[in-house]
């Protein structure tokens, strides 16, 4: 009980992470990872669906995720001039 106590107080202040699930478009990049969430909301005033297309520079330390794979990356603190997103788990290879 005390561990899962000190588990939710840990979290809470460090704050809420955020979390994401896209797809990697690009592996150029040693322990690096390039992906793109798309998310699809109403145009404000159209109402029409669009699509935003958001792309993450991602830490992938053991090179896990390859090209094409659909992957969760959860947001840290800033580990370079781009990076500030890590790789959680790969979902769908």
């Amino acid at each position: 009980m005390s561990e899962e106590t000190n588990s939710v107080a840990s979290e809470a202040s460090r704050g809420l992470r955020k979390e994401r699930v896209g797809q990697v478009v690009s592996t150029k990049m040693q322990k690096t990872l390039v992906v793109e969430s798309i998310t699809r909301v109403p145009h404000p005033k159209f109402g029409k669906i669009v699509k935003n297309v958001k792309r993450f520079y991602v830490h992938d330390e053991e090179a896990k995720a390859q090209l094409g794979d659909t992957v969760r990356i959860m947001e840290i603190r800033p580990l370079s001039k781009l990076k500030r997103w890590r790789l959680v788990e790969v979902i769908k290879h």
